[in-house]
């Protein structure tokens, strides 16, 4: 939690002018009960009408100043710990983009959205208060005490035994809790990974009737959290009671003494009642105090854990490489190996080959058998376990990440559109990207009349994942975006599998007509997908089972021949 005190640095006027008026409101506050007593003992005894009036003045000027002052701290407080959460939350989010997708897969993306949000919250919460009471309770406390001993000492000693019966009641709930409230935060974790996995996959769960099993599993984990939360919630309760039951009994000994001394003529009613109202002052600032710590105590918590993912460091190194030569052997996999975070055996083994510039490259296999994992080692975004990936002759590892990835056009299997214009997704592709480049692009992916048959054209609305359109319409418009920057490498995972066959045929044929038509690679389970291409990779269970052209699989591939005849009667002829 304290490595994450560097983002306060730009705010060291606030967090320093905070306190300091906080301070200021406390030492007005501690003036009040020595003016209540003067009111009592010179006014109010002596029937000094004057003396009285000029007291209530100076107890308005106290209060006016006080609140000025309150609000002054609040303010610098509030801007203070928003633009602290404001920086820590760029800083986080930064550093999860540069994470690598194994990196993702081991954190989860329920735990990084928890830190984001619930986490942080608590923080900023934390900061806030900090700022605003850290000094003035204790403040408050201890110039209570001092000024009880400026009254009389022998009552001042029962202030010193309450602060530090107090402290230790503090203390002790403190640092018993601070533990308790990062399982908390962690079954929070659980908690979203369910919602999230239930609200994405509802379909499928009402498809297979699994809503009654799917209930009892949340309402497991949630009753788990919720017993956790009440028995931590609980001891933390206990703070206030045991607090307020050790001042109730020091402020009713007080009385009794001082009623003794008062008695005695040693102290005047004033000054009982001056300590009395010390006490009181003890009483509520401990009680906020009390309160802070259990602020501070989930701001800790939450803390540690976003201070963990900040100090998470991505395992993927980035390369220095910028520039890239056009070598004739565009993409080469020598002797490829790839295992998944956790998993005990390779996805991918001893994958070797070849593919020329300009080349059409189809992969193709059963379900499970590595079709995505090896076009995912292309843009790096997992690193092989063994082997190397080489584009344009230097391994992908001695690349700058971003300069790699600005050649390379992606169409992942799910299509996603984020919410703004289609003309904002698409340059998603090419920021500077003319209105004649992305209706270029649109043509090449067989998406030219969505974009026409919508109201606004290119200036329509798209609702967020695009679901404002169909399957089929969200991949063209996929398909497009990455066409939009002209890349080098076009990779399409399996993104036209809601098109219909001929929308599928014509979009290969238009991407295969293009002025530079860039080194492609073509996930499919349809053998229709890639029977066109210069070469076709057949995987099995994370090996090549053949490469070859169609009419060289179809002799020399049994899988090939099989995923063919199975499918051609049903497709028929391309």
């Amino acid at each position: 939690m304290r490595k994450l005190l560097v983002y306060l640095k730009e705010y060291k006027k606030e967090a320093l002018l905070g306190p300091l008026f906080k301070l200021l409101e406390a030492s007005f506050e501690l003036m009040v009960p020595l003016v209540i007593a003067a009111m009592i003992d010179k006014g109010i005894a002596n029937h000094d009408s004057s003396q009285i009036i000029r007291n209530c003045l100076l107890l308005f000027a106290l209060t006016a100043v006080g609140y000025i002052s309150a609000v002054v701290a609040q303010y610098f407080a509030a801007r203070a710990a928003a633009g602290f959460a404001k920086k820590v939350k760029r800083a986080l989010f930064e550093n999860i983009q540069k994470l690598s997708f194994s990196d993702m897969d081991r954190v989860g993306t329920s735990a990084m959205i928890t830190r984001m949000t619930s986490d942080m919250n608590q923080v900023q919460q934390g900061v806030n208060m900090t700022i605003r009471l850290l000094l003035r309770s204790p403040f408050v406390v201890f110039g209570a005490m001092v000024m009880a001993f400026t009254i009389d000492v022998r009552q001042a000693l029962i202030f010193l035994v309450t602060i530090i019966l107090l402290f230790a009641v503090v203390g002790a709930i403190m640092v018993w809790s601070i533990p308790r409230y990062g399982q908390i935060q962690g079954g929070l974790d659980t908690l979203l990974r369910l919602t999230r996995e239930n609200h994405t996959g509802v379909r499928v769960i009402r498809a297979f009737g699994l809503e009654e099993q799917e209930k009892k599993n949340f309402n497991k984990h949630n009753d788990e959290l919720m017993k956790l939360q009440r028995f931590v919630g609980g001891v933390s309760a206990l703070m206030n009671p045991v607090t307020f039951a050790i001042l109730n009994l020091s402020v009713a000994y007080l009385i009794y003494r001082g009623a003794i001394y008062v008695n005695a003529g040693e102290l005047t009613q004033g000054q009982v009642v001056a300590l009395y109202n010390y006490m009181s002052q003890i009483l509520v600032e401990l009680i906020k105090f009390a309160n802070l710590i259990l602020t501070m105590t989930k701001a800790i918590a939450s803390g540690n854990r976003v201070q963990e993912l900040l100090e998470f460091k991505s395992s993927m190194k980035d390369g220095n490489i910028t520039e890239f030569k056009e070598a004739d052997d565009h993409v080469v996999f020598s002797g490829v190996s790839m295992i998944y975070e956790g998993d005990s055996e390779e996805s991918l083994e001893g994958i070797d080959f070849t593919a020329k510039r300009g080349e059409r490259i189809g992969v193709i296999g059963g379900t499970g058998s590595g079709k995505s994992s090896l076009i995912s080692l292309i843009p790096r975004f997992y690193d092989v376990s063994a082997g190397s990936v080489v584009i344009d002759g230097h391994d992908v590892k001695d690349y700058n990440l971003e300069a790699l990835r600005e050649r390379i056009g992606i169409v992942p299997q799910k299509a996603v559109l984020f919410h703004g214009t289609i003309r904002d997704n698409l340059k998603w592709g090419k920021n500077d990207a003319t209105d004649e480049e992305i209706y270029e692009a649109l043509e090449i992916a067989q998406a030219k009349e969505v974009v026409e048959g919508k109201e606004n054209g290119l200036d329509y609305m798209v609702a967020q994942g695009g679901k404002n359109f169909s399957g089929g319409q969200r991949q063209r418009l996929t398909i497009a975006r990455a066409l939009v920057r002209k890349p080098e490498i076009l990779i399409l995972d399996d993104s036209a599998s809601a098109l219909d066959y001929l929308t599928d045929k014509k979009l290969r044929e238009a991407i295969a007509e293009m002025k530079n038509p860039p080194t492609t690679f073509i996930v499919s389970q349809r053998s229709s997908a890639v029977l066109t291409c210069d070469k076709i990779i057949v995987l099995d269970n994370g090996h090549i089972a053949g490469i070859g052209t169609h009419e060289q699989l179809l002799t020399s591939c049994e899988l090939y021949k099989e995923i063919y005849d199975s499918q051609f009667k049903k497709e028929g002829a391309v």
